[in-house]
């Protein structure tokens, strides 16, 4: 197991805006904190897609959560190569996000962007379902409809 620092534990632990259940490291958007012994740290996180409106609070949360736990000064950077990828997720993300009522995403793979033709829904677990929109309640997931138990669910998109 590898050993984390104060900072990263308390940058991990903060919960996606957009998301609430999960924390930005279960979604792997979380990369590396650094700290130095003048109580300085330098955090940097990858945004799950190219101008995601939730980074800027994301930032801001990181930037608050570990001046009040006492640093002196917190910087954070936006990584963006590699690009994020659901790859990135933990399995507990993906279970939190469908105990949530989100479909989690299926595995990326290496080639072109699959585009589900079927999600489990998270509701009642039917494969019955069908798109509705390609967009969600935010551009990385989807809106579904499930025709078992007729309700509308969001999809995380497998980016």
């Amino acid at each position: 197991m590898v050993s984390r620092s104060p900072a990263w534990k308390i940058a991990a632990d903060l919960p996606d805006p957009e998301l609430p259940v999960v924390t930005i490291a279960d979604l792997g958007i979380l990369r590396d904190v650094t700290e130095d012994d003048q109580g300085r740290v330098h955090v940097q996180i990858t945004p799950t897609y190219s101008g995601c409106p939730a980074m800027e609070a994301i930032s801001e949360d990181v930037v608050e959560a570990l001046l009040s736990a006492g640093y002196q000064r917190v910087d954070v950077e936006f990584v963006l190569a590699p690009a994020w990828t659901t790859d990135w997720m933990t399995e507990e993300a993906k279970a939190k996000l469908a105990a949530y009522g989100v479909a989690p995403p299926g595995p990326r793979g290496d080639g072109p962007v699959a585009v589900p033709l079927s999600v489990r829904c998270p509701q009642c677990g039917s494969l019955d379902t069908r798109e509705s929109s390609r967009f969600g309640s935010t551009a990385c997931k989807s809106l579904w409809v499930c025709r078992s138990c007729r309700e509308p669910f969001d999809h995380f998109k497998a980016l």
